[in-house]
């Protein structure tokens, strides 16, 4: 099985502090990164944009502007999902990776990479059906979640909170396996909003029909 450490990537070295900013010009000219990592003696310091690269000094070099620097990285132990937040936090392409226990710097992760790693998870992989719910922020359970699918012969494949306002909550759930029109109407009996929508939803089929044929009778 693949595991996130395989993707750290050293396929260029780090930039060094003592590095020209004209010639990190270069090299943000000939990337597509949008930051990189810095060293200072095999020491990670941060990340500089490849944005405030274009502002600076061409003549100087980029311990000058070590203020700067962009501060983040992710550790060798984090899980991916911890890892993907920093990407989005940060508003970057390239994490710094640094080891648990001596802070040493042993490469980076690349976005393209981590998305790749994503799509090998069950959750994008393995064929199933997708059900988004919503429900008030202090009331749902993730253990309930899980027991309606469980206890309708479905099996979860994954489960994630895609939105969060301030009274309510939106979950998104990939499943596996059952029958999907028995899963959503448990749902609903546990008062559960059914935000998507699906062919097998017989609740909203018989509201259609119903409501198709009050319309013909105020029409006659």
């Amino acid at each position: 099985m693949t595991e996130i450490n395989d993707y750290i990537s050293n396929d260029y070295p780090a930039l060094a502090c003592d590095s020209t900013i004209a010639a990190t010009q270069d090299f943000f000219e000939a990337e597509s990164f949008s930051h990189f990592p810095v060293l200072n003696e095999g020491i990670y310091i941060g990340s500089i944009a490849a944005d405030d690269v274009e502002t600076l000094d061409s003549d100087k070099k980029l311990v000058d502007y070590r203020y700067a620097l962009e501060g983040f990285f992710s550790r060798k132990s984090m899980m991916w999902l911890d890892v993907l937040e920093v990407f989005a936090k940060n508003h970057c392409n390239v994490v710094p990776v640094l080891d648990d226990e001596t802070n040493a710097y042993l490469g980076y992760y690349e976005l393209e990479a981590i998305v790749k790693f994503f799509y090998e998870t069950p959750f994008l992989k393995e064929q199933g059906g997708v059900i988004v719910i919503r429900k008030g922020i202090n009331d749902y359970s993730m253990s309930q979640i899980t027991q309606i699918i469980e206890s309708n012969n479905g099996r979860v494949l994954g489960v994630f909170i895609s939105d969060a306002q301030n009274d309510s909550i939106v979950i998104t759930i990939k499943i596996a396996i059952g029958p999907m029109n028995d899963i959503i109407q448990t749902f609903r009996r546990y008062n559960y909003e059914i935000v998507s929508e699906h062919h097998e939803d017989q609740y909203l089929n018989n509201l259609k029909e119903r409501s198709d044929y009050l319309n013909r009778f105020l029409n006659i």
